[in-house]
């Protein structure tokens, strides 16, 4: 007869085997009546915890912090790309109230693991993390299905389709395209150009921006370029933009980044900015708060996001199971220095 395992606790518990290992762990993050349910069943299966195992998780994982145990509850976060500076605002909200709350963080770039072809999820329930936060767009959603089937996932900032019980908190994107795309029509533009992005987020701002100007009789005018989020993928959609004969007054970009790559070709391109050419971005980044881009912009509400994540995150370490639910945070638009009238 094979000894117990860790899931066999947590079927007998009711609970989710991300919580046995808090309880195991001595965590203080578990509600009364959650840890007496592990312990009773710990000792009604006569369950010992495979020591040996979890010295080899810890040192395959990375060094714990100063001052922490293996008994500190961690978190995996999980970013599509560290190159992009809207993460810095989420992260500070996530990290913030995780290790206020007495957790701490393991922190992994998703775009690395694709490129050695590793499934960018799968290491971290082998690390013994606790809980999991996917920032950001991931080509393949489905490839949190193994991690959800084991430990909370929370996905802060992505609209992608996620498996059941996973959390998903993001800004309105709908809204925030809408926002910028009114301000440049009320500005009195009508040729206004919109370079996407890809995925579930720039395909809700994509169709919002479109769905402004069919609103307002300008679906005629709206032109659409795809971009891939980028300097470089913006320099290139602004440049075959501007070389149009019915170039465009306005540019909406999909994000900050792709935005200084649109500053640049229209200098190149001989065109002042805004007085030949108005250019709005999207996520508030430190980028557009530069003294000498002064981007006007949609405040995306990173640090919000990424509060509500941690939040989201310490609700299901408590109280695990249960169905995933859409959380959406208030967008606002920043008006600075790149947005005019058309001349």
């Amino acid at each position: 007869m094979r000894p117990p395992t860790i899931r066999d606790v947590a079927a007998r518990a009711g609970v989710s085997k991300s919580l046995v290992s808090l309880v195991l762990r001595g965590s203080d993050r578990v509600r009364p009546e959650k840890r007496e349910a592990v312990l009773r069943a710990v000792r009604d299966l006569g369950y010992r915890p495979n020591t040996a195992a979890r010295s080899l998780s810890e040192r395959r994982g990375l060094p714990r912090a100063p001052g922490t145990s293996p008994s500190t509850p961690l978190v995996g976060v999980l970013l599509d790309d560290l190159r992009n500076p809207w993460f810095v605002d989420l992260l500070d909200g996530l990290s913030a109230l995780l290790h206020a709350s007495g957790l701490r963080v393991l922190l992994a770039d998703a775009r690395l693991n694709r490129r050695t072809g590793q499934d960018p999820a799968g290491p971290f329930p082998e690390l013994g993390v606790d809980g999991l936060v996917v920032v950001g767009t991931l080509p393949d959603p489905a490839a949190l299905e193994a991690a959800a089937g084991r430990i909370p996932v929370v996905l802060a900032g992505g609209r992608e389709a996620v498996p059941t019980g996973v959390d998903v908190v993001a800004g309105d994107d709908e809204r925030g395209a809408r926002l910028v795309t009114e301000h440049l029509i009320g500005l009195g533009h009508r040729r206004i150009a919109h370079i996407a992005g890809y995925g579930a987020v720039g395909e809700l701002r994509r169709r919002s921006f479109e769905a402004t100007m069919r609103h307002h009789g300008l679906a005629d005018r709206a032109v659409v370029e795809n971009g891939d989020l980028t300097e470089e993928g913006g320099y290139r959609a602004t440049v075959r933009l501007l070389n149009r004969p019915d170039r465009p007054t306005a540019v909406f970009a999909v994000n900050d980044i792709t935005c200084v790559g649109v500053l640049s070709a229209a200098e190149e391109l001989g065109l002042r900015v805004p007085r030949d050419l108005s250019v709005a971005g999207y996520d508030d980044t430190s980028i557009s708060r530069l003294r000498h881009l002064w981007l006007t912009t949609v405040d995306n509400a990173s640090h919000e996001v990424g509060h509500r994540a941690a939040r989201l995150l310490l609700d299901r370490l408590g109280t695990p199971g249960g169905t995933g639910e859409l959380h959406l945070v208030a967008p606002t638009l920043e008006v600075r220095g790149t947005t005019a009238a058309p001349a």
